[in-house]
């Protein structure tokens, strides 16, 4: 009964927990969608200028609309209008009759480019087909073709009169106000002035656009008070570019057309609102605002209406349903199955949930919300792909930041335990692999192997493939003198890097040997090492015992303190998270490994160059039980300069992609693996990942960079939809390292800074290591150098010459667009910022360099070392 009431109390408070988040989310859509009020108007538009195109079609393509399809564009406008502009004849040849049938009025255009032939039938089919139709009541020869720069006003005066002679009907041309003011002599050779009056080309604010837009019809009255000007075109797009102060917004442009129509002069005027319907093919021409001045979209849905509030976004409502309904289901199991966390802690976790969906769901419906060309959606499909991987590492680090926080209670956390009775002692055999190590440094563990408080156990020092006799003859020495329980084997030409070494060791080690142990010839143990862990393997299904890494030397010099605290983030949080389920990422130091298990799985593995993290997996998959216990036991020494570590982190991202894709099949087939180990396993290499694509990002940023620099017509995709996510979501993810950091260990703020810059500043390195391990199948074992780095300037330059060069294209990107496009374009601003964001690692790893060449400092007294947890 008690059981019962638990479950039940459990799942009413999931499911509140998922549908507050819902409901939460739903709201935030309404309030920023929420409806702005315009002044409303029930005028009748005077008219529309037209364009037939449908949604696919296109005159570049040479794909037009048929009679039907203009017979229903013209009985749609017909509800509220009773004339238009047409802007061509023999694209539309049928539009004309068509729009006489429904006793609509028409100024109808002739298109003038540069193709004189061209331009001749075009003429002569306006004259031709006008005459007699007294439907049509004025004649446009050409549409801004003086802009453009495809006429010069002498060769349009020539068509003017041309058509002027043949024709009894007011004829014109239509420019914007300025061009009218530049060339006054074709006043001369017009009946009426049709003018283009569209503010926001000229960056006015929406809310001054109406009236300037008038002020400038007046002084182009005043300065030809005897001709008629007739508006050719006046609106506002919904979408497009910011140009100077004037946004483009679906409100935007109904309010600037409601303020038309309500103006108490717009009754007395001639005019054709700009534009009917929203025409795609424009992006291709004008840019991506040029296919959103339309009153109707381009499925023919009226965008807003004259009367009444206008919402930002008219598919909201639907947006936020389905976020809340794909996001409910994950939202309910994560709060029902971490019923051990607090409830803020699923909150939390839910709350990411439903902003990871949000974020998709715009991102899906972007193709709704714009008009796309095929290269916008493959960009648009690949700026998906990268949502997805971002909410997925995001959602990964995140429910690793609520375990670390919100957790009441830890199931699996193991201690050091009792020492056994000498008597009771299983026998160990350690192995330390080094090659061409500083044989002073090897000494030092050598000795404090030595010093353990532990009676039975052996030590093989493999010396794997070292060329110069003075740097492991002093090893071999140091080990006689210790006594038959420190071998030493010299290996010449041996294969299988690490590996290949300590699979040797297994052939020589001790038959009484029931634990391996393996240490880095860096470290000094800790006496109680032995003595302390192995009473774990008491347990028979406890193959691995692992401590953590841990590191000394490291205060004094700014580079070393990076080291170690970056380092000690994983140990201090990473361990604890995945212990929790048995999932962890053994790694090659610290490490005792029941022997029988070893060799039932084959011992360590030479074709990968994380041996030890993939020995872990084979172990775990055999249904064996791996143990972390979080007290330091030994210490090694950081890597000795930032080019050392880069190759490590290198070398663990190539080796994980090899991990990954050998164990694919029992990560997601069948297998010993619980769901929960499935999970870490797939998901544990997400961060790293997140790096390959942040890589992938800003080769993409800069390809795209360069597209709005030399094609800024075609390269028009809206990203602001998706990628301001996305680098809200990498500032998110930025955020949790220290935070965690602060509440986990007694690390000063200033070391939380020097950890995160060089997690970051490793992320070039980690992502190409991520690429080669995806594409190549074997990896070559470079070793981390310790205690020693490289002189002189070009040994500066040298590991950092990628990132400098990434750098360098990034500000020069940016440059290009400020310079070009202008810095008080909001766009620009953006993208510029999108650039400045995906510098942060190319400065993190200068900046690691510098630090990795800082002297080092006198010892201050109480400097901390890592705590354990």
């Amino acid at each position: 009964m008690k059981h019962a009431a638990s479950f039940a109390y459990r799942l009413v408070v999931a499911a509140a927990i998922a549908s507050l988040v819902a409901i939460a989310q739903y709201w935030l859509w309404q309030h920023f969608n929420r409806g702005a009020e315009f002044i409303g108007t029930n005028q009748s538009i005077k008219g529309y200028a037209y364009n037939g195109f449908q949604r696919d079609q296109s005159p570049l393509k040479g794909s037009y609309p048929s009679r039907a399809e203009i017979a229903s564009d013209l009985d749609l406008l017909a509800r509220n209008s009773d004339s238009l502009r047409t802007y061509g004849v023999n694209d539309m040849p049928e539009l004309l009759s068509v729009a006489g049938e429904r006793d609509l009025l028409v100024t109808a255009g002739a298109w003038l480019d540069r193709d004189a032939d061209k331009n001749d039938k075009e003429i002569a089919a306006l004259i031709e087909k006008t005459r007699g139709m007294r439907h049509v009541e004025r004649l446009m020869v050409g549409n801004e073709s003086i802009l453009r720069g495809d006429l010069t006003p002498d060769q349009l005066i020539v068509y003017l009169d041309r058509v002027r002679k043949a024709q009894r009907k007011p004829v014109s041309t239509a420019e914007p106000w300025h061009v009218w003011l530049k060339y006054p002599e074709l006043v001369k050779h017009v009946d009426y002035i049709t003018v283009h009056l569209l503010p926001y080309h000229e960056g006015v604010p929406v809310e001054a656009a109406v009236e300037y837009a008038l002020q400038r019809y007046d002084e182009l009255a005043k300065t030809f008070p005897k001709k008629k000007i007739v508006i050719g075109e006046v609106g506002w797009p919904s979408k497009g570019p910011v140009i100077g102060a004037a946004v483009p917004s679906l409100d935007n442009e109904a309010r600037f057309i409601r303020e038309f129509l309500a103006h108490p002069r717009t009754p007395r005027l001639d005019y054709f609102l700009m534009e009917a319907i929203d025409q795609p093919w424009k992006v291709e021409v004008e840019g991506w605002a040029g296919a959103y001045w339309g009153m109707y979209n381009a499925d023919r849905e009226q965008k807003f209406a004259l009367e009444g509030l206008v919402e930002r976004d008219p598919h909201w409502s639907k947006k936020a349903s389905n976020a809340a309904v794909f996001a409910l289901l994950p939202m309910f199991l994560i709060a029902f199955f971490l019923s051990d966390w607090s409830v803020f802690g699923r909150i939390f976790l839910a709350g990411l949930i439903q902003a990871c969906v949000s974020t998709l769901i715009i991102g899906l419906n972007v193709p709704v919300d714009y008009y796309l060309t095929q290269r916008d959606l493959i960009g648009l499909a690949m700026l998906i792909a990268a949502t997805c991987l971002t909410a997925a590492v995001l959602l990964s680090h995140g429910f690793e930041f609520g375990e670390i926080l919100f957790k009441k209670q830890w199931q699996r956390r193991f201690m050091p335990m009792r020492p056994h009775l000498e008597e009771d002692q299983p026998f160990v055999s350690i192995h330390l692999a080094c090659y061409s190590e500083p044989p002073e440094m090897v000494i030092a563990t050598i000795d404090s192997l030595a010093a353990m408080n532990y009676k039975n156990f052996e030590v093989l020092v493999l010396d794997n493939n070292t060329k110069e006799e003075e740097l492991w003859k002093p090893l071999e020495k140091r080990c006689a003198e210790l006594g038959p329980r420190f071998r030493f084997f010299h290996l010449e030409n041996w294969p299988g890097f690490k590996a290949g070494a300590l699979n040797y060791g297994l052939k020589v080690t001790d038959p009484r040997a029931e634990v391996v142990g393996v240490v880095d010839a860096d470290y000094v143990v800790d006496p109680e090492w032995l003595s302390s862990l192995i009473p774990h393997f008491d347990q028979t299904d406890v193959a691995v015992v692992q401590a953590p890494q841990a590191h000394r030397d490291w205060e004094t010099q700014p580079f070393r303190r990076m080291c170690n605290w970056e380092f000690d983030g994983f140990f201090r949080i990473g361990m604890h998270h995945r212990n929790e389920r048995n999932a962890l990422i053994q790694h090659g130091t610290m490490t005792l490994v029941r022997r029988l298990a070893l060799e039932e799985v084959g011992g360590w593995s030479e074709w990968c160059i994380c041996e030890d993290t993939e020995l872990g997996l084979r172990l775990i998959e055999k249904g064996y039980d791996t143990r972390y216990v979080d007290h330091i036991l030994g210490r090694g020494l950081t890597p000795s300069d930032f080019a050392s570590i880069k190759s490590q982190r290198f070398r663990w991202a190539f080796g994980a992609m090899q991990i990954l894709k050998a164990h694919l099949p029992q990560m997601l087939g069948r297998s010993n693996l619980t769901m929960a180990q499935r999970y870490h396993f797939l998901t544990g290499w997400f961060a790293w990942l997140g790096d390959a694509l942040q890589l992938v990002f800003a080769f993409g940023s800069l390809f795209w960079t360069l597209g709005i620099l030399l094609f800024p017509k075609a390269f028009g995709l809206p990203v602001v939809a998706l990628a301001l996510p996305i680098l809200g979501f990498m500032a998110f993810k930025a955020a949790l390292g220290p935070i965690l950091y602060r509440r986990t260990m007694e690390c000063p703020w200033k070391d939380i800074l020097g950890a995160s810059i060089l997690s970051v500043g490793l992320a070039h390195a980690i992502a190409r290591g991520v690429f080669t391990g995806i594409v190549k199948k074997k990896g070559v074992f470079v070793r981390t150098p310790k205690g020693w780095r490289a002189q002189g300037a070009l040994a500066f330059f040298g590991p950092i010459r990628e990132e400098i060069g990434m750098l360098i294209a990034l500000v020069l990107g940016a440059v290009a667009l400020i310079v070009m496009r202008g810095a008080d374009n909001i766009e620009t601003q953006l993208w510029v910022g999108i650039l400045g964001l995906q510098c942060i690692p190319y400065l993190a790893a200068i900046a690691c360099q510098v630090a990795a060449y800082m002297p080092d400092k006198a010892a201050q007294p109480g400097t901390p070392h890592a705590a354990p947890a």
